[in-house]
């Protein structure tokens, strides 16, 4: 007899499948979270090279006075990058991705509870999907799809602004962004529901 054989059972303990799976759950959860900071710590970048002041970008992130001073004085040690373009009409992978991505959001939000989209940007949200080129074009695939159905619902605009997108992520530019691809999906997706939200009241 081994020492494991030695262990008593215990029927109610977790398997060690369930608790893979159970692990998996909150590494995603984690994996998240601290890509959020990172973008936290790039947005809070921006907004340093936009000239807003330290209590401004405090309130706007919700962060301490010295954790947003200790921020601003990496940033300035930094190399100064320039200031990133905000049109909409960019082209660079990212900033397309983002647009898809708010879109994607603003359709979610038009058809709860039949909308396909809401699934995946639900495991968008927990860090289970990434923007890898797969995940991008599975995207593509869902929100045409919820276009088609939905069309008697969604404003116009929506479909205008898919083939644009689609349009740029099958021919994107070439040409080095000059922030991380991270911030540029996060920009993409808040100007693209902006415009659709803005575009719906006119």
């Amino acid at each position: 007899m081994t020492d494991e054989d030695d262990v008593p059972r215990n029927p109610e303990a977790l398997t060690e499948e369930q608790a893979a799976r159970m692990l998996a759950a909150v590494n995603d959860v984690i994996r998240a979270g601290e890509e959020a900071r990172a973008l936290r710590a790039e947005m809070i970048r921006l907004f340093t090279g936009f000239g807003w002041t330290q209590d401004k970008i405090a309130r706007l992130t919700g962060m301490s006075q010295p954790a947003v001073s200790k921020q601003v004085a990496k940033c300035r040690k930094a190399d100064p990058e320039p200031l990133m373009g905000l049109s909409l009409g960019q082209r660079d992978t990212p900033w397309l991705e983002g647009r898809l991505w708010g879109l994607a959001e603003e359709i979610s939000e038009a058809l709860p509870g039949t909308a396909r989209c809401t699934s995946y940007l639900n495991a968008v949200a927990r860090g289970r999907k990434r923007f890898t080129p797969q995940n991008v074009d599975e995207l593509r695939r869902i929100v045409e799809e919820d276009l088609r159905l939905g069309r008697a619902e969604l404003p116009g605009g929506y479909r205008d602004a898919y083939d644009e997108i689609s349009r740029g992520l099958d021919i994107p530019s070439k040409a080095a962004a000059i922030a991380p691809a991270s911030v540029r999906r996060a920009l993409g997706c808040q100007i693209q529901r902006d415009r659709l939200r803005s575009d719906s009241r006119t």
